[in-house]
């Protein structure tokens, strides 16, 4: 793949020199990132290295220095500390990390979704409108659970949006949007959606030796019909039979804000001595996952492996470390899109999914005004690793 990508960026000229500006939770990600670009670009050779049009392509580093320091009142301002005029720049935030914390009042606040948006904006101002081209890589889409209106209620991803472009941001770049059709709030800007399919089935063959990758031996669960797309996506690329669970919710109460599901009935074929793959676009408190992986164990499903984008586990990791010793579930996969705490990292059941090199293709192909298609669509990625998992090639 690396090959392919670098061929392909060498004929174009960059639309400006590369610029990462990392917001302080997406740093530990954001460093990796630079890592892959200042490699590719060091060792890629071109004719035109000396041109104008590539100076400053090849860099010690692409992240540029900014702060975001705070008042004593909680109240805070951006600041880019050195010149972004003509830059073509990639910000990237990551709105849950609420590991990181300031002062207000005396007390120690932890960081919020609104606080991590409220920065980003701060550095869009300080950039001043002096960047050649603003993209914001932003994983996880800011109130992006608050989609659509059912009474009276805010619209706050597509009022989020509209915000963000008319400060200037011309392409958005997000993972697994809990629904892509928020991109109708912007149809004159660049939206782009991104499925980490192809990570997650990497992660699964590097781990996990003798699967059995055919419809007899292996399902796709989709655990709610607003999962559906990606589940049949997962399950036509490996050649899977596909199954999904609806939720039957008690609509004569609210119980935290939604109405509380009584069960979880389940539409497909038997699932008996097949392993299991469950994807999700997040795991936030973790009970509908578990659920449906019991539900499955009660249909003498054999092994199951949950794929979810971006792993929040709000409601800690006991749960899930009780499924693992009952042998409710054998491997959770997640992504390092989102911030994930030392404890769940060194958890026995959990693979991470690192996202570092794939975004570093998105900048460096964008920079060079390339086109990412063959980025968003993994099919021939996909079926490589399996043909190779199949011949032995890959073991974990």
């Amino acid at each position: 793949m690396g090959n392919r990508e670098e061929k392909r960026n060498l004929e174009t000229i960059p639309a400006g020199s590369l610029g990462i500006i990392a917001l302080e939770g997406c740093r530990p990600l954001s460093e990796r990132i630079d890592k892959y670009l200042v490699r590719w670009r060091r060792e890629r050779e071109s004719e035109h290295k000396e041109s104008l049009a590539f100076s400053g392509y090849q860099r010690d580093s692409y992240l540029l220095q900014s702060r975001v320091p705070r008042f004593g009142s909680g109240e805070a301002k951006g600041m880019i500390l050195e010149s972004v005029r003509g830059f073509d720049l990639y910000l990237l935030v990551d709105v849950c990390n609420y590991s990181l914390t300031y002062r207000l009042g005396g007390q120690e606040n932890h960081m919020s979704p609104d606080d991590h948006y409220q920065d980003l904006k701060r550095i869009i101002s300080a950039v001043g409108g002096k960047a050649r081209r603003i993209t914001v890589i932003m994983p996880f889409l800011y109130e992006s659970r608050q989609h659509k209106r059912s009474n009276r209620e805010s619209l706050d991803c597509a009022l989020a949006l509209q915000e963000l472009v008319q400060m200037g941001v011309d392409n958005i770049i997000t993972f697994d949007a809990h629904d892509p059709r928020v991109q109708n709030a912007i149809p004159l800007h660049g939206f782009e959606t991104v499925q980490p399919a192809y990570q997650f089935i990497k992660g699964l063959l590097g781990h996990v030796g003798d699967l059995q990758i055919d419809a007899d031996h292996m399902m796709v669960i989709s655990p709610d019909e607003g999962g559906m797309t990606r589940a049949i996506y997962c399950a036509n690329v490996l050649g899977l039979d596909m199954g999904m669970f609806y939720k039957r919710r008690d609509y004569t109460r609210i119980v935290d804000g939604r109405n509380p599901i009584i069960a979880h009935e389940f539409l497909g074929t038997s699932v008996e001595g097949k392993d299991m793959i469950i994807i999700d676009d997040m795991i936030s408190s973790g009970d509908s996952v578990l659920e449906v992986a019991a539900e499955l164990k009660n249909r003498r499903a054999h092994k199951i492996f949950v794929f979810s984008t971006f792993g929040l586990f709000t409601s800690g990791l006991d749960k899930f470390d009780r499924a693992y010793e009952e042998g409710i579930i054998d491997r959770v996969l997640t992504t390092n899109l989102i911030y994930q705490t030392p404890e769940l990292l060194r958890r026995e059941w959990y693979i991470n999914c690192d996202m570092s090199k794939y975004i570093a293709y998105i900048i460096d192909t964008l920079n060079h005004d390339s086109s990412i298609s063959d980025l968003l669509n993994p099919n021939e990625r996909i079926t490589s690793i399996v043909a190779r998992y199949k011949s032995g090639e890959l073991s974990p």
